[in-house]
């Protein structure tokens, strides 16, 4: 695969396409669920000779290329007639994260204070 390529699968990865879903709909009511999608990649190269501090006799050559992509669950659009509203998806173990920094943070503040009374 040359890194031309790779860039052409990269952009077609991260489209509208795998952002927004397929719409659903159910009665008069149309839900689209959306994703946050980030991806990237990567590329290398080389040729030529291989130095001569290099005890290995030959031709060098090279080459590498890299992809990611993640895709996480973002909401969804409701639409109901002529009114559209978003519904985010919650996720509890980010919330969970937040409110333990929160006490750790609340936690050290409380220790600095006792030790600054004494």
């Amino acid at each position: 695969m040359d890194i031309i390529d790779l860039i052409d699968r990269t952009r077609d990865s991260i489209s509208a396409r795998s952002v927004f879903g397929q719409p659903i709909q159910q009665g008069e009511v149309t839900v689209i669920p959306v994703a946050r999608v980030m991806g990237g990649g990567g590329g290398g190269g080389g040729e030529g000779p291989v130095p001569e501090a290099n005890s290995r006799e030959g031709m060098g050559h090279g080459e590498g290329t890299g992809f990611g992509l993640s895709a996480r669950p973002a909401g969804a659009f409701v639409i109901r007639g002529d009114r559209v509203s978003w519904l985010p998806v919650v996720e509890p173990t980010r919330i969970i994260l937040g409110l333990q920094v929160l006490a750790g943070i609340a936690l050290l503040v409380h220790s600095l204070t006792r030790q600054r009374g004494h």
